[in-house]
């Protein structure tokens, strides 16, 4: 069983590390050249490789078996219910959204206006709603399945999760400068406040 979850971390470890190598601007620089005119698909091609590496990995963690490591009583367990719904919702909103840039599919339809730093939305409350969203469901689904492996998960996830809304971050400040900037002294990353100002 121990190599089960050794496995399962460096799964995780290779999908993040995999993930965040091919965004990189170097690496994108490099197949834009390697790839010339065909690099226009290389977002959806990455978007592919990503959701296909997730399966699989979720597909070996998903039949592992592993530690218990809480008893949780069902009428908590009915409560926990609430944000996990919670969480895919805020995923489901960001996606449906922002499925055309967040897939590359729209390399095969007219060309999109230029990007723009939404302020309005889930954006109102944290400037990383699809983070948040992601956070809030995998933490409540490992309080549904308390075992070892998806604690695991949980908290390479987190790390990965925070690390690349610091580097997104960034880029974000290169691009729209003095505004992402004023944004961000106002507006949450992650965990919204509870007295959070319209913007």
């Amino acid at each position: 069983m121990l190599i089960n979850h050794i496995i399962i971390v460096l799964l995780w470890i290779a999908f993040c590390v995999s993930h965040s190598v091919l965004a990189t601007a170097g690496f994108k620089q490099k197949m834009q050249v390697r790839l010339g005119a065909r690099y226009k698909y290389y977002h959806l091609g990455y978007s592919v490789f990503a959701f296909d590496t997730l399966v699989l990995v979720l597909i070996f963690q998903f039949n592992m078996k592993s530690v218990l490591l809480l008893a949780v009583p069902v009428w908590i367990k009915f409560i926990i219910w609430l944000p996990l719904l919670a969480g895919v919702s805020i995923m489901a909103v960001v996606i449906r959204k922002y499925f055309f840039s967040l897939s590359g599919i729209s390399v095969f339809f007219k060309k999109q206006p230029p990007a723009t730093l939404e302020l309005g939305g889930l954006n109102r409350y944290v400037r990383h709603p699809l983070y948040a969203g992601t956070l809030l469901f995998i933490w409540s689904l490992f309080l549904l399945l308390p075992f070892l492996n998806n604690l695991l998960a949980c908290i390479i996830i987190t790390v990965y999760t925070i690390a690349g809304a610091r580097l997104e971050e960034k880029k974000l400040e290169a691009q729209f400068g003095e505004q992402y900037v004023k944004y961000k002294a106002r507006v949450p990353m992650i965990v919204p406040k509870l007295n959070s100002p319209s913007i």
